[in-house]
C-alpha cells in the first residue's frame, strides 16, 4: 500500500514548505504535492503536520571497524547509532577494520561481515596505500565510492602512509574513473616533525596541539594541489580533503577551486565546529583527534568557510575505540587513541551551534545531506526529498532540547566529549525507504532493513 507523508515544514529545494509526499511500496518518492492533503482510502497516512521533515543524513565519514576491531565498533552498533540520529546512509572508511579495504578480496571480507547487520544503508570507501595502484580500478568496478589515503602515519600498521609518488600514481589511475581521491591531509613540513618542550606535560592539551601544528595540514594540501596541477587529467580527477581542521588551509583550497580549475572539495567535522582548544581540560583525551581541535578564532573561520562554500560538507568522522585505548585514567594525549565518537548526534550538534550563529536549518541539512550525497556519488537517490529519490526522512523537532546522557548514546563504547552537553533539536523518527527504523519512544527497530551500496558510481 502506498504511503503519504505530510508536514507543514518539508525541506524541498532548500526551502521549508507545507507538502504531501507519496511513497511507493518499494520505498521511492513517486509524487510531491504542495500543501497538506487529507487522509484518503487506499493510502497509509503519516501525519507530521506539526514537525519538520528533513531528508535523511548521509554521513560520508564513519569508521565501523568490522571485521578485526569489533570491540571498537561494528556494523550493528554503528548503524543503529546512525539510525537514532536521522542518518540513513553511512559510508564506511577503509580503516580501521582488519583487513583494510585496499583490495577486492579485502572488500569481500568486509561485505561478509556486514551481512544482516545494516540498520541503515552502508557504502564503502577503498584505501590507497603504497603499491596498491593496480587494485584501484577493480575496486571502483566492485562499487567502492572512492578512496582515502593518509599523508602521515595512520595509527594502524596495516594502513601505511603514502608518499607523493604514490599519490601521483593514484591520480593517474583514477583521473578518468567515476570516483574521488580523498586525503587525510597532514604531512611533515620541510623543517620536519614538530617538537615539544621537555617541560611540557603530556596531559595538557596545549602540549598535544603544539605537536600537530597548522603547518602539517597546510603542507599536505599544498602538496596535493601541486600534484593535481601536474596531473594531465586534472579536469577529470575528483579530489576531496577529509576533516579540515586548520583555517590556514582555507586560502589554498579557495585558490585551487576558483583559480586553478581543480575539482577539489573539502569537509569539516561536528567536533571542530563545537569545541575549541581553549576549553579542553587537562587529561581530556576523549577530545583527542588528528588533526586536532584548534582555537576559537580558527573555529570561526571554519564556519565562515562553510557559509562561503569553500568547505561543502560536515561529517562525524566517528572514530571510536575501547576505553583502555583512550587512556582516560592517566589522560596522556600522546599515548591515547585519536578519534572523536559522535555518530548519531550530528544533526542536533550542528543545529545547536548553527542556530547560535543565526544559520538556518536549511544550510545544516544541505551540508549533511545533499552535499554529502553528491560527494559519494549518490545524487539522484539520496540527500534530498524529491521525486525518484529514496524515501529517507527525519522527523525533527528543532525546538526540543535534551542532555546527552549515556542512554542517548547508541554506539558501542560510550566515550564522547558530547556527553553532558545540552543539544537543541530532537530526532523523533527516522525513515529508510519509507520504513520507520527508529522512534525516540521505542528506539531502533528489531529487524535491520539497510542495504549495502555496491552499484558502481556513474559520476
Amino acid at each position: 500500500m502506498a504511503r503519504i507523508f505530510v508536514s507543514s515544514r518539508v525541506l524541498l529545494d532548500g526551502k521549508f514548505v507545507p507538502a504531501s509526499i507519496f511513497v511507493s511500496e518499494d520505498g521511492k518518492i513517486t509524487d510531491i504535492q504542495q500543501g497538506i492533503l487529507k487522509s484518503s482510502a487506499g493510502h497509509t497516512y503519516c501525519d507530521y503536520s506539526d514537525k519538520t521533515l528533513l531528508p535523511g543524513l548521509v554521513d560520508s565519514h564513519v569508521h565501523l571497524n568490522e571485521p578485526g576491531r569489533t570491540e571498537w565498533e561494528g556494523f550493528e552498533t554503528g548503524t543503529k547509532s546512525a539510525a537514532a540520529g536521522g542518518v540513513t546512509t553511512v559510508i564506511d572508511m577503509p580503516l580501521n577494520a582488519i583487513p583494510p579495504t585496499t583490495t577486492v578480496e579485502n572488500l569481500r571480507t568486509k561485505l561478509k561481515a556486514a551481512v544482516s547487520q545494516a540498520w541503515v544503508d552502508v557504502g564503502f570507501w577503498g584505501g590507497v596505500i603504497p603499491g596498491n595502484d593496480t587494485d584501484l580500478v577493480p575496486l571502483v568496478d566492485s562499487g567502492v565510492r572512492g578512496f582515502k589515503c593518509f599523508m602521515i602515519e595512520s595509527g594502524v600498521d596495516e594502513f601505511p602512509a603514502v608518499e607523493p609518488e604514490d599519490i601521483a600514481k593514484a591520480m593517474d589511475v583514477l583521473k578518468n574513473q567515476p570516483s574521488v581521491l580523498m586525503f587525510h591531509a597532514e604531512m611533515l613540513p620541510p623543517e620536519g616533525e614538530a617538537t615539544v618542550a621537555d617541560s611540557a606535560s603530556p596531559t595538557a592539551y596545549d602540549s598535544f596541539l603544539s605537536f600537530r601544528p597548522d603547518s602539517y595540514e597546510r603542507t599536505a594540501i599544498e602538496t596535493i594541489v601541486e600534484l593535481a596541477e601536474k596531473c594531465d587529467g586534472k579536469n577529470t580527477l575528483n579530489l576531496h580533503i577529509v576533516h579540515v581542521s586548520s583555517a590556514e588551509t582555507l586560502p589554498i583550497l579557495k585558490r585551487a577551486q576558483d583559480e586553478l580549475g581543480i575539482s577539489l572539495t573539502a569537509e569539516t567535522c561536528f567536533h571542530y565546529l563545537t569545541f575549541t582548544s581553549e576549553t579542553i581540560p587537562d587529561k581530556g583525551t576523549h577530545y583527542k583527534c588528528c588533526p586536532p581541535i584548534r582555537t576559537k578564532a580558527n573555529q570561526d573561520a571554519l564556519w565562515a568557510a562553510l557559509q562561503a562554500g569553500v568547505l561543502q560538507t560536515v561529517v562525524s568522522d566517528h572514530s571510536p575505540c575501547t576505553p583502555a585505548l583512550k587512556d582516560l585514567e592517566v589522560g596522556d594525549f600522546f599515548k591515547s587513541w585519536g578519534g572523536v565518537s559522535g555518530l548519531g548526534l550530528g544533526l542536533s550538534i550542528l543545529w545547536t551551534e548553527a542556530s547560535k550563529r543565526g544559520i538556518g536549518l536549511e544550510k545544516v541539512s544541505e551540508w549533511t545531506t545533499r552535499n554529502t550525497a553528491r560527494q559519494v556519488g549518490l545524487q539522484g537517490r539520496k540527500g534530498e526529498i524529491a521525486i525518484g529519490y529514496d524515501a529517507d526522512f527525519v522527523v525533527f523537532d528543532p525546538e526540543l532540547e535534551f542532555v546527552v546522557t549515556e542512554d542517548k548514546i547508541h554506539f558501542k563504547n560510550k566515550i564522547s566529549p558530547y556527553k553532558g552537553l545540552t543539544l537543541k533539536g530532537l530526532v523523533e523518527k527516522t525513515y529508510l525507504r519509507g520504513n520507520c527504523i527508529y522512534t525516540a519512544e521505542d528506539g531502533v527497530v528489531e529487524k535491520p532493513v539497510g542495504k549495502l551500496i555496491l552499484e558502481k558510481r556513474t559520476a
